[in-house]
This record gives C-alpha cells, sequence and structure tokens, in this order.
C-alpha cells in the first residue's frame, strides 16, 4: 500500500495487556461465503456469512474480529448439529465471542451470522465515497478494518477462500476480487444480484468491493484482462494507466517465475480514499490523483508517479497477495519489496526517466530518516491496531527497498532473482517470515545474506564506515638469501558506527555492529570489490597504489561513508569524471550528513557544488539543490539571506541559461523536468527577479488556457507567485481549484493556497479545509500551512485553534499521523509548545512518531548552531558578481 501520511512505531507498552488483542489459535478459517447489500441512500449495509472453519481442539465457543457491526443472528456447530451462539462484543479489542451451549467437537465446523453495518466516512471498512452527483460504496481493509465490514478473523495468517456476492442498484454494478460469473435480477425490484468467482486463499485485508457505476476501459497482456476504472466523470483521464499497467504486467511475467497468479486485474481510482493505493488481490484501487491524468498535457512528474504507484501495487501481486507476511511486524516483506521492485519495469520501459537514479535517491531519504536516535528498527514489534497502523512509515518502505538493494547488488542480481523466486514458489498462497526469506537468499546465494539481513533489519539506525587508506607494498621483501619486491598495495581501513544527526550522540559512539558489504573502488578502477566489514574495524587490501578509495562503488550500499579531509578534496575535484551518476548523488548525501554534524563545513560543501556546475543529471542536479530551502530557510541568518539568496542566483543562473526558457521539440523529460527543478529553486530561494516575473506571466496564462502552460513549470509558477501574491490573487487560485479539469490541475492550485504570505489568508486556507469543499482524504496536507516559514508561527496557532473539528473531519485513518506536524519547525519555542499541544491529545500509537519529529527539530537547530557562523564567513568571501540580476 503507498501511504500518503506514516508514523512511526512501538513504546513502552511492555505491561498493558495489549496481546489479548491477539486472536486464540483454536481457528483457522478455510472459506467464507458473503452476501452484501449496500444501501448507498441511507449510507448502510446488510450482511449474510457463512465461515467454513476448522477447530484445533473440541470448543463451545469462538472468538473472531468484529467492529461497528450489529449481530442480528449467529450460529455455530458441525454440518449435523448446528447451535444459535450468544455473541459478547469486546468493544475495546474490536472482538466477538460467540458461544453456544454443547461442545463443538475439533474439525470441521461452521459459523453463520446476519448482521448489519454502517457505510461511514472515515475512509476505512465499508464506506462511503461521493461525487457531487451521487454516491458510491467501496473498502479499504488494510490493515486491520475488514472487521469493520463484517465479522472475519482479521489477521494475516489467516488466509482463507473468498465467495462474494453484492446486491446492488440495477443501474449499478460492482467491483471485486474475482470476476462477476452470474448477474441475476433482484431479489428485489430495482436490484439485482452480482455473483463474484471464487478468490485464492488471501488474507482479509486484501478483499475489495466497490459499488456504483464506474467505467472502465479495457485492455490486457499476456492473456490476463486488464481494466482500468473510475466516475464516469474521470474515464477519459485512463488511458495512461491502462498503457503503464500492461507494461509492467509483461514485465513482472518476465521477471518472475510464477506468472501472474489471478484471473484477472482491475485498478479502480474513486474520489476518497486514504491511502495512495492499495494492493487488494486483483483490485487494486487508488485516490483519483495517482492514477487519473491527462495524457497529452500532463507534467513528466505525473507521469512517472502513474508509473511507480502501478509497479509497486502490481508488484505486490506477488509481494504481499501471493506470499503474505505471517504478522505486521514483517510488513516489510511487503512494503520493502513493492518499493524496491518498482524501479525495474520503469529502467525497462522507461529508460530515459533514469529510475536507477532515483533509486539511490530513494535510499538517501531512507538514510536520512534513519538518522535520528529515536527511530524504529525495521521490524517492529506491534500488537494493537493502533501500533501496526503505525508501522506504514519510511522505514518499511525506503529503508526496506534500500537494504534489499544492496543486498542484490552484494549476491548479484540475478542470483538475488533466483533467491526471491524460489522463496515465491516455496511460500505460494501461504504467509512467510523474515527468517524464510533471508534463509532461502542465503541457500541460493551461498554467501552470508542472513547475516546482513538480521544486522539491518532487527537494529534501529543506519551505520557509518570511516574510510582511510595508504599505500603499501613495493618494498624489499624476504630474507638476505633472497629479496624481491611486493607489488604495490592499497591499505584500506574501514571502521564502523551508527551515525546520528546529532553530533553529541554520534560523538560518544554506539554499541551497534552491522555486517556491511562494503563495495571499495579505487580511483581509476571501472568496478569495486566487495569486503564484508563485520567488526568494529577491519583492514582490506586493494591491489595497486591508489590516492584515494571509494567505499560505496556503484551507490547502493545503505551506510555512509566519511574520508578524512584530503582525500574528500581528492574525491571531489574528481567527481564529474570518475564518479557515475549514482555515485555522485550518494557522495553529495554522505557530504551533507558530515555537515549536519558539524564535522564538514557548510562552506566545503557548496564548494564542492561549484565543482559540479556542467552537471546536468537531473537526479544529481536535484540533490545537489534540495538542500537549498533548508539552507535558506532554517540555517542562514536573517542578515546574512540576500548574500546567500545572491550565491543561488550565481550558481543556477548559468545552469538556467544552458536549459533555456522553454522545451525544445525532442527534448528529454531529464532536461524538461531540471528546468522547472532550476526555475523553481531560483525564484524561491534566489529571489531571482526575473523568474518571479515570469512566474506571475505563467500563473496568469494558466489560468486562462491550463494547456498553454508547460506541465512541468506550471504548479511552480502558481507556488511561487502566491508567495507575493495579495486576497485578490488567492480567490483567483481558489475560484480554479473549484472547477479544475483534472486531479493535477486541482493540486497545483491547492498547494499554491498554502503559500500565500498573509496571516489572515492562512486562515481563509485552514477554514478551507474544514469546508465542504475539501474532502477529508486531503485533510493531511493541512500541515502543509506550516511550511511556509513567514506565517509558520501564525499558521501553528490556526491548526491548534481549529484541531478538533480537523481532527474530528479527517477520522482515525488520517489523524493518527498529525502529531509529524512538529517535524516542520526548527525552533525552540514552537518544537516545546506543538509536542506538548500533540501529547496532550492522546493520539494512539503516536508516541514514536512525536519523539521521531521532535528529534527531527532538535537536529535542525543543531545544524543551524554548529553551521550559521561558518555559512556567513563563506557568503562573505563569495564575489560580488550576481548573474540572477539579468532581465
Amino acid at each position: 500500500m503507498k501511504r500518503l501520511i506514516v508514523a512511526a512505531v512501538w513504546t513502552l507498552f511492555a505491561s498493558s495487556g495489549i496481546l489479548a488483542q491477539r486472536l486464540p489459535e483454536n481457528v483457522v478459517p478455510d472459506s467464507y461465503t458473503l452476501k452484501f447489500e449496500p444501501d448507498l441512500g441511507s449510507a448502510t449495509f446488510t450482511g449474510d456469512e457463512t465461515i467454513q472453519i476448522h477447530l484445533q481442539k473440541p470448543a463451545t465457543s469462538v472468538v473472531l474480529n468484529a467492529a461497528e457491526t450489529e449481530f442480528k443472528e449467529a450460529w455455530l456447530g458441525s454440518a449435523d448439529f448446528k447451535q444459535a451462539a450468544t455473541v459478547k462484543i469486546d468493544d475495546k479489542n474490536e472482538t466477538a465471542t460467540l458461544t453456544v451451549p454443547s461442545v463443538v467437537p475439533a474439525g470441521s465446523a461452521e459459523i453463520h451470522i446476519r448482521f448489519t453495518g454502517i457505510l461511514n466516512d472515515k475512509l476505512r471498512g465499508f464506506y462511503l465515497s461521493e461525487t457531487s452527483r451521487r454516491r458510491y460504496g467501496v473498502t479499504q481493509f488494510e490493515a486491520t478494518d475488514a472487521r469493520r465490514a463484517f465479522p472475519c478473523f482479521d489477521e494475516p495468517a489467516y488466509k482463507a477462500v473468498f465467495r462474494i456476492s453484492l446486491v446492488v442498484d440495477k443501474n449499478d454494478t460492482a467491483i471485486s476480487n474475482g470476476k462477476i460469473i452470474s448477474d441475476t435480477p433482484g431479489p428485489a425490484n430495482g436490484k439485482h444480484t452480482l455473483q463474484f468467482s471464487d478468490s485464492p486463499k488471501m488474507s482479509t485485508y486484501l478483499v475489495a468491493m466497490m459499488v456504483g457505476d464506474f467505467t472502465c476501459i479495457e485492455g490486457g497482456a499476456d492473456g490476463i484482462p486488464i481494466r482500468v476504472c473510475a466516475v464516469p466523470e474521470k474515464k477519459r483521464l485512463l488511458s495512461y494507466a491502462l498503457l503503464s499497467a500492461e507494461n509492467i504486467l509483461k514485465f513482472y511475467d518476465t521477471y518472475y517465475q510464477t506468472k501472474y497468479p489471478f484471473q484477472k486485474l482491475d485498478i479502480i481510482a474513486f474520489p476518497d480514499f486514504s491511502a495512495g493505493a492499495m494492493e487488494n488481490t486483483a483490485a487494486i484501487t487508488y485516490r483519483e490523483t495517482l492514477l487519473t491524468i491527462d495524457d497529452k498535457n500532463a507534467s513528466v512528474d505525473a507521469h512517472q508517479s502513474v508509473v511507480s504507484v502501478l509497479a509497486h501495487e502490481m508488484a505486490h501481486m506477488w509481494f504481499g497477495d501471493l506470499v503474505t507476511m505471517k504478522w505486521w511486524d514483517d510488513i516489510w516483506l511487503n512494503e520493502g519489496f513493492a518499493t524496491w521492485m518498482s524501479f525495474k519495469p520503469m529502467e525497462a520501459w522507461k529508460p530515459e526517466w533514469h529510475e536507477e537514479r532515483d533509486e539511490i535517491q530513494q535510499t538517501g531519504a531512507a538514510l536520512s530518516t534513519d538518522s535520528i536516535a529515536s527511530v524504529r528498527a525495521i521490524r517492529t514489534k506491534a500488537e494493537t491496531p493502533a501500533e501496526i497502523a503505525t508501522l506504514f512509515d519510511g522505514i518499511a518502505y525506503g529503508k526496506a527497498a534500500s537494504v534489499l538493494r544492496m543486498v542484490e547488488a552484494y549476491v548479484g542480481s540475478e542470483v538475488f532473482r533466483k533467491g526471491a523466486n524460489a522463496y515465491l514458489e516455496k511460500h505460494a498462497y501461504g504467509n512467510a517470515t523474515a527468517e524464510d526469506f533471508w534463509g532461502q537468499m542465503t541457500a541460493t546465494s551461498e554467501k552470508p545474506a542472513d547475516r546482513i539481513m538480521q544486522s539491518f533489519t532487527q537494529q534501529s539506525g543506519a551505520p557509518l564506515v570511516s574510510v582511510k587508506s595508504a599505500c603499501g607494498g613495493g618494498v624489499v621483501t624476504g630474507g638476505f638469501l633472497k629479496k624481491k619486491k611486493s607489488k604495490p598495495t592499497t591499505e584500506v581501513t574501514l571502521s564502523q558506527q551508527r551515525y546520528y544527526a546529532d553530533a553529541s550522540k554520534l560523538d560518544s559512539g554506539s554499541p551497534e555492529i552491522w555486517q556491511i558489504p562494503v563495495n571499495l573502488r579505487a580511483e581509476g578502477a571501472k568496478d569495486g570489490t566487495y569486503f564484508l566489514l563485520a567488526a568494529p574495524k577491519q583492514t582490506f587490501e586493494l591491489p595497486g597504489c591508489s590516492p584515494w578509495v571509494y567505499a560505496n562503488a556503484g551507490a547502493r550500499g545503505y551506510y555512509r561513508s566519511e574520508y578524512d579531509a584530503p582525500t574528500l578534496r581528492k574525491m571531489s575535484a574528481e567527481l564529474e569524471t570518475s564518479f557515475s551518476p549514482e555515485e555522485r548523488i550518494h557522495f553529495l548525501g554522505d557530504e551533507w550528513a558530515m555537515v549536519r554534524v558539524g564535522r564538514l563545513g557548510i562552506g566545503d560543501y557548496l564548494e564542492t557544488l561549484e565543482k559540479m556546475k556542467s552537471e546536468r543529471a537531473r537526479a544529481v542536479v536535484d540533490v545537489m539543490i534540495g538542500r537549498f530551502g533548508e539552507i535558506h530557510d532554517m540555517i542562514v541568518a536573517p542578515a546574512d539571506r540576500p548574500d546567500f539568496q545572491a550565491w543561488v542566483r550565481n550558481f543556477l543562473g548559468p545552469i538556467a541559461a544552458d536549459l533555456g526558457d522553454s522545451p525544445v521539440p525532442g527534448e528529454p523529460d531529464d532536461r524538461r523536468g531540471l528546468r522547472a527543478d532550476v526555475f523553481a529553486t531560483l525564484a524561491l530561494y534566489g529571489r531571482d527577479p526575473r523568474m518571479r516575473e515570469k512566474s506571475r506571466g505563467l500563473a496568469a496564462q494558466y489560468m486562462k488556457d491550463p494547456s498553454s502552460v508547460e506541465a512541468a513549470l506550471a504548479g511552480n509558477a502558481l507556488t511561487i507567485s502566491a508567495l507575493e501574491g495579495n486576497a485578490d490573487l488567492y480567490n483567483k487560485y481558489l475560484q480554479h481549484l473549484k472547477t479544475a479539469k483534472t486531479p493535477e490541475e486541482y493540486y497545483n492550485y491547492f498547494a499554491a493556497l498554502e503559500q500565500f504570505p498573509s496571516p489572515e489568508l492562512a486562515k481563509r486556507t485552514v477554514e478551507l479545509f474544514l469546508s465542504p469543499d475539501v474532502k477529508n482524504q486531503d485533510l493531511f496536507m493541512v500541515g502543509n500551512v506550516l511550511g511556509n516559514v513567514e506565517t509558520q508561527a501564525a499558521a501553528w496557532e490556526l491548526i491548534k485553534n481549529n484541531y478538533s473539528a480537523i481532527s474530528e473531519k479527517a477520522g482515525a485513518a488520517l489523524s493518527e499521523g498529525f502529531s509529524s506536524f512538529v517535524g516542520y519547525f526548527c525552533d525552540e519555542k514552537l518544537r516545546d509548545d506543538s509536542v506538548n499541544f500533540f501529547a496532550s491529545q492522546n493520539i494512539p500509537g503516536s508516541e514514536r512518531t512525536l519523539q521521531n519529529a521532535k528529534d527531527t527539530v532538535n537536529a535542525c537547530i543543531e545544524l543551524r548552531t554548529l553551521q550559521q557562523a561558518n555559512l556567513a564567513a563563506y557568503l562573505k568571501k563569495r564575489p560580488a558578481k550576481d548573474s540572477g540580476a539579468r532581465k
């Protein structure tokens, strides 16, 4: 599942009795026969289910998960002796206990329940989704919300077959995990009943049902029918998603030995959805903005997003659906694999997008997340629904994917592929654990993949590898009777400790030891050589005498690297000639990591960027300029900000001039996207007058005709103009937001509304979030009003004062992540006030999230303390030339 709001997990519950939320192990479900009749008008549904079960031992009671449903009758028994059951509801633990007078013997048995429920407006369970025209009934069950639609054994290990039928209005259709195998009138006038084919064995969280007047376009790949569906108003925006799905499926059918394992693939977007997308078996669901685009006019980034999310969700058909983790502490087996895998079909189908570089950007982002003291390990205990929900974070997705990427590079891509396929075949239609995966990979590769993965999944944080190299050999050796010169070598001494974005913690050392596959490459070498760093300090040897050794050849390693100052200078001088784009991305990330803890001056970091002015690879330039916002808003002193803006103009002016103002026919997507990135950075953090003037012109043009403006520039132009905008411009944006023709256009205006500099307009934006004009699925975006440092303090007061209404509208599915808003700040007063405020809200499972956010703020404050004077001194030494002042 692609999550839009994430949190961290697991706090001190050792004596809280949380294990009571796990179901007893006496019952194993075999199949569910489910019949639903939703009433969209009254927002209710009725249900009838029969669960075929196997009792491990005789029993008079059975415990299921149930929440927000009302039992009308329940029966329990064997085929020849069924008994009416009494039902005891435990709202706190979301369970129902069915008890019968006489013992039901071990073996096959049956549960029958009739029940009713509410189609809620909280984006979980069986819920309502709406357009201005009508209502829809849709589902979202991951992680623990199937129980809100029907009583069930709502744990991933309890896989079963599902036979689903839906009674819907005669003019509506329905979509589920299976194909429609019958469509019969009734049972009442104006209704028809749709019966779906049996599902494969699957977990309850993968069940899906959608009801309404959905329209679909159809295609297929490798004999598998593919449909992409949406509300009728969005049908014209589905073609690119279908084309993408067809190409992705073809790729996966060549990568996996097990071909696509289900009968069909439906991909459905609907108007209200809390996550980004969800990998329900053979019925992937989406929020509209990630699937529906205008193929002709949408930006490169919008196209990439469609393919990326589809590749992620479709990868889950194998990693997650075919093979499912036994319990949620191994959710990374689902999300990490899907994230890692999603780049492969993109690289094969769209090589011009250079996704191999974006992979390394993702590793850098994960390392940044992993740098705070309170971060969780990949494999983390979780028992309650609130704890489980917080596992869907950057650690489960980005870090897990990065670790898999590292292991793949170490054992070899083909060997890794064989190991992954053997794992899938062994556990198909069943459940697996982390030990199952890394045990298989170790057996296949005959390398210590298990030791490596255990050390990276079961410890928090990431390692810092310090590198020292010196020439050896080339001296007289042997006794006096026989002398010879040994061949020259380079001795490389590596030491490891945990990297913290907290200088005092980093300087204090750490007890963690990782098994790190380090890929060492000497100057002039095309490829690196792997060594396993398994101790606090080890020395390795490379042939030849090299002036420097790079410790992350290929940039696939999940660790930071540190070099002494002379070595760093030598390497930075050769970045553009001796390092691949992927290595340049990782190198800059390592340098910035040293800036964060004061081991490298920020001026030295900017000097490295100065040596890379000829760089034009978008992913590399994005890393180069990606810290400018943080420097501008958080680090530089207000008095020195104009000097930094001038430095940005001098640095980016020549790059902007080379790129030109407009795309040219046949221009690569990479260059088109880079132009938009440089344009925005110059205007935002260089305060370039020409770019700001151009932004105002493009914004005005976009409001007249969105298709007349290069899509990659449009959103940036709106945001830049908003930074100097007044109430009149705000009103124009608001009007265009309400009449937007595509999701991309809608969110371009939405994002820009949050950047106006006036506290009064910030107040209107918060009020807009609470109005019917904004869906509750978008409430997570309210935190973006804190991103404008000019109105940050006022915006925080607005969020505090309206928090009850915001939280109520968002519901538990979204509000569980709101405590992460603390991380927007870089100020002691705002930090303390926001931490105290969210702590007082008692949001379930939020303790780790709040501590993560607090640690992030502390790291920002420390960075400013360590580097502000250094930055001022560097800026004062720069030449006065200002290339951005030209007209």
